[in-house]
């Protein structure tokens, strides 16, 4: 025999969970999928471990898993197969078969238009029959959860556009009231400029909670802006016979074994762009509060989600917007805070979500400057809040840029982190002015170094005197100020002072400049110019390969 447990995400609603109860309780009573128990993975009573080990006491040692999710995002597919490969664990030799997500299905959708209907109608029309003309007029705002999964967002839309086909709405538009766009006030504000005068607002939601109590005050607060617009809320699906004949549906397909899941476009599988950093995430069950085995408890933010916060230290590159990697683009897209570096592509922060939170990590030369350490606390602290965060670099992470000093404070405090690769400047900003920095019979080796410290400095590590007697090129980092002190020794030490030399400034920029000179000259060039930060400067030979002149 074959128990059901049907597994809810949790809420800190008492509404939401009398809710869940009852759709349990109203499956149970019909007697037609057996013995029927309930649980939560987080956040209320009673635990999935409860559910499961109360039809374990009652003999059954095989069980469907019903998620009770209108969408299968992360909770479907990871944090439920996670919490029930657990549940083996404690109870050896049980085993079970997965049902899928309930939507999108026609029996929601009728579901949903009967809400809508009856918000439309208003108390003193209940339960009567709509003419077309009430309809005709009404535009529909279906507002799902918002998730990071594009799976489940892109069901929201389809949702919608089913919800629309064939019932007479004037039209219905998607949006999400957290983790993803457009939000609940940007869809009401683009009906009323589609010329809507009458809107249902209506949540794509099974049961109370506290992001449909968002989207009435949320939407409460619209109307009151617009007093010319006509702006009501439905009622959430609810404990309803439909929603019980869809888990009874669900039930007998995994019974029979035709699942039918949707890998397609799966982000945990596939590269969709914009989440990359969720390909191949292992899944983890959550800790719930009543869960003995839990030391963990959750007190999830759900305006940024439920994934467990993570690091992405990324290299972003010599400056221009369209020279990140296909990789980092994709965390900044899927990022919930970014900590960001004054030479990092910061155009690209204008196309992040609106809720993105945003940190200014500028160093400025002799200017404001954030420390590291509260560079190191931030990041730690937010993917402690279990936020996925992106630490933007300038450039590569790694040349130059402290980046293995915020991966060494993430992996100390047990913080997930990853480094992208970016495109060096020591690399991109010769090449932006036609220089290779090797080239065949010319130079055999490049040297990229640090000239934030003179030579002669206490505290400097280079080797300037074997430096001057390399023949190769060597590429020279934030040594705006300590130019002139560097020719002057490598022209001490061995190099001719005939060696061309080309700086150039703001790289890849519009304002990009290339200024050549000798070696014994470009200290006076620099000052004369007034080359500022960021600058890179090019020695050797290969500099007189430049396909581009000057440029001022």
């Amino acid at each position: 025999m074959t128990g059901l447990v049907i597994v809810g995400h949790g809420t800190r609603s008492a509404a939401g969970v009398d809710q869940f109860a009852a759709l349990v309780g109203r499956v149970r009573r019909r007697g037609d999928v057996g013995d029927v128990e309930g649980g939560f993975i987080e956040l209320s009573r009673p635990p999935l471990t409860d559910a499961v080990g109360a039809l374990v006491a009652r003999g059954h040692r095989a069980l469907v898993a019903l998620p009770l999710v209108l969408t299968a995002a992360g909770h479907g597919k990871g944090d439920i197969p996670a919490a029930m490969a657990r549940e083996q664990e404690r109870h050896p030799g049980l085993t079970y078969r997965y049902g899928r997500a309930l939507g999108p299905h026609p029996l929601l959708h009728d579901a949903l238009e009967q809400r809508i209907d009856a918000a439309l109608a208003g108390a003193d029309r209940a339960g009567t029959a709509l003419e077309g003309a009430d309809r005709a007029g009404t535009w529909v705002a279906l507002i799902g959860r918002g998730s990071t999964d594009p799976d489940a967002n892109a069901e929201v839309a389809k949702v919608a556009r089913l919800l629309w086909e064939g019932r007479g709405y004037a039209g219905v538009e998607p949006g999400f009231v957290s983790l993803a766009s457009p939000s609940v006030p940007a869809v009401l504000e683009r009906l009323r400029r589609l010329g809507a005068r009458r809107i249902v607002v209506a949540p794509y939601f099974l049961f109370a909670g506290v992001l449909p109590d968002r989207i009435v005050a949320q939407s409460a607060e619209f109307a009151a802006a617009h007093p010319d617009l006509d702006v009501r809320v439905a009622e959430v699906i609810g404990d309803c016979d439909a929603l019980a004949d869809l888990v009874r549906e669900r039930h007998t397909e995994a019974l029979a074994g035709d699942i039918r899941m949707n890998c397609d476009t799966c982000a945990y599988r596939v590269l969709m762009p914009g989440f990359a950093d969720k390909v191949g995430r292992p899944q983890r069950p959550h800790d719930h509060p009543d869960d003995p085995v839990g030391h963990h408890h959750h007190g999830h933010d759900h305006h940024h989600g439920h994934d467990h916060g993570s690091v992405a230290v990324v290299g972003g590159g010599p400056g221009p917007d369209d020279l990140i990697t296909v990789r980092g683009r994709a965390l900044l897209d899927a990022a919930d805070v970014v900590v960001a570096d004054r030479l990092a592509p910061t155009g690209l922060l204008t196309g992040l979500r609106p809720d993105v939170l945003v940190i200014d990590a500028a160093k400025v030369p002799r200017g404001p400057s954030m420390a590291q350490e509260a560079i190191n606390a931030a990041l730690v602290s937010h993917a402690r809040a279990g936020r996925r965060v992106v630490r933007l670099k300038g450039g590569d992470p790694y040349v130059f840029g402290r980046g293995h000093e915020e991966v060494q404070a993430c992996a100390a405090a047990g913080v997930p982190v990853t480094v992208v690769p970016g495109v060096s400047s020591a690399i991109a900003a010769p090449a932006l002015a036609g220089v290779p920095v090797t080239h065949r019979g010319v130079a055999h080796d490049v040297t990229v170094v640090s000239g934030h410290l003179p030579p002669g400095h206490p505290d400097s590590l280079v080797d300037w005197a074997a430096l001057a007697r390399a023949r190769g090129t060597v590429v020279l980092l934030m040594a705006v100020d300590t130019i002139a002190k560097i020719a002057s020794v490598l022209i001490e030490h061995g190099r001719a002072p005939e060696t061309p030399v080309l700086a150039v400034q703001d790289a890849g920029q519009p304002d990009q400049r290339s200024l050549p000179a000798r070696l014994d000259e470009i200290g006076a060039l620099a000052a004369r110019e007034e080359i500022r930060p960021p600058a890179v400067f090019v020695v050797g030979p290969v500099v007189a390969l430049t396909t581009t002149g000057p440029t001022v």
